[in-house]
């Protein structure tokens, strides 16, 4: 395409090749977008994610406070953290958890109705596991420190 295509071409192809997983969800938290890269980052193609709950993707411990913040996002019209990522657990598909960086919005239409929540995400379980590892470096050295003076 030599940027001549119409616009929902051009925002199909923007949403399906970016680096970062996009996923959006109706009111009801019912999944109705899935973008390449939350393929690779969750392993579950889009024809399975799409029509499926997030809890696909929310491990079964942290469901009951996701979902408070998606009702209470929805009903106040604005997300927790104000579009800035959080690091967060995810599931995958083989069942295994890893820290995701996510930030949430809410789409709206032109009247101010939400429509639904959408995700970016990247996979942050490396520099998590870096931070732990800076971290508790740090405390071993703390303890094998002279005493201040």
């Amino acid at each position: 395409m030599n940027g001549s295509g119409n616009d929902s071409d051009l925002h199909r192809l923007l949403i399906e090749q970016v680096a970062d997983a996009v996923i959006y969800a109706d009111t009801s938290g019912v999944i109705r977008l899935w973008n390449a890269a939350a393929e690779r980052l969750f392993g579950f193609p889009a024809a399975e994610a799409i029509g499926q709950s997030l809890d696909l993707i929310i491990p079964e411990r942290l469901r009951g406070a996701h979902w408070q913040a998606f009702d209470a996002a929805l009903a106040c019209g604005a997300t927790k953290h104000g579009g800035r990522a959080t690091i967060t657990r995810a599931q995958t598909r083989d069942g295994s958890t890893i820290y995701v960086d996510m930030s949430f919005s809410l789409l709206t239409a032109g009247d101010g109705e939400v429509l639904g929540s959408m995700a970016i995400a990247r996979d942050a379980s490396e520099r998590r596991a870096e931070m732990k590892a800076l971290r508790e470096r740090i405390a071993a050295l703390e303890q094998t420190a002279p005493p201040a003076r």
